[in-house]
């Protein structure tokens, strides 16, 4: 990395991430490793990605310890947690608040023990806010963090793309969570693009279906509005990376991801690091 000035900010394991508080079935099977697949049993699932979570804490404590340059970063492992409650997403047969608390409560029981290590090794770990997960918008993260008693490990990978063709506000999101923004996406979708005959939920279609009510898109292409998600960042005094996730199946690659990087660093910009009103007493001394 340092031959090429290269920076690493975070390390990510989604995947297994997911399985820890899933309901565990032969689609897992295709996302994880046979180490943590063995029989495939739910539960050894459940309990063998959990003790990969806590081995990524304490990886991740190594790889940045070990790195060559001296910039100050702290360690953040990007991921998901799964949910054992997604498929009651919509209410019915009917989903009573005590049914979904037992679903917060299991991804409490579940990692609680696994933050404590993030805790030991002083690693940040943040979800990736996203349908499937114990925390898909503002509501359901508000309702994570209590579930986990605030822990100061927990927080979020924030990715406008899975918030705004839901309907959540998500300028709103990262002002809700100041103190919880430990890693940044920049990721473009538009909605409201499709015949009228799918709807938010996807019919069961594929990506780039010309019938989807929304898709991911190349940065800059869909409904984002990405320079206010900049002032937001700015305000809360958010440093970090701006990590550019790249998604559009209607585009070429390597198209994408070059005019991606150009995007970002263009609508990038650092906040003003004096009072508006001083500058005019600065240009008058």
């Amino acid at each position: 990395m340092q031959a090429n000035d290269l920076t690493c900010y975070a390390i990510s394991n989604h995947l297994v991430g997911q399985a820890v508080c899933d309901l565990i079935d032969e689609r897992h099977q295709a996302i994880l490793s046979p180490n943590i697949w063995g029989d495939g049993d739910p539960e050894g699932v459940r309990q063998r990605a959990a003790e990969e979570m806590k081995n990524t804490a304490r990886a991740a404590r190594k790889f940045f310890d070990a790195r060559p340059d001296d910039t100050v970063i702290h360690p953040v492992v990007n991921g998901f947690t799964g949910s054992s409650i997604w498929h009651a997403l919509y209410a019915f047969p009917p989903t009573s608040q005590e049914y979904l608390d037992n679903g917060y409560k299991d991804f409490a029981d579940r990692w609680t023990p696994i933050l404590d290590v993030f805790e030991e090794v002083d690693v940040n770990f943040a979800l990736e806010v996203h349908p499937t997960e114990i925390a898909f918008d503002t509501a359901s993260a508000e309702r994570a963090l209590k579930a986990v008693n605030n822990h100061k490990r927990f927080g979020f990978n924030y990715d406008p793309s899975h918030l705004g063709y839901q309907g959540v506000d998500y300028i709103k999101f990262i002002r809700n969570f100041p103190d919880r923004m430990y890693h940044v996406h920049m990721k473009d979708v538009w909605w409201g693009h499709g015949d009228g005959n799918v709807g938010v939920f996807g019919g069961h279609t594929d990506f780039t279906d010309a019938r989807r009510f929304w898709d991911f898109r190349s940065l800059g292409h869909g409904d984002i509005k990405f320079e206010d998600i900049i002032v937001a960042l700015n305000d809360i005094g958010y440093t970090g990376p701006l990590s550019i996730e790249w998604e559009d199946g209607r585009m070429d690659r390597v198209h994408g991801g070059t005019e991606a990087a150009a995007f970002t660093r263009k609508v990038d910009f650092k906040p003003n690091a004096i009072a508006f009103d001083a500058a005019f007493d600065q240009a008058n001394q």
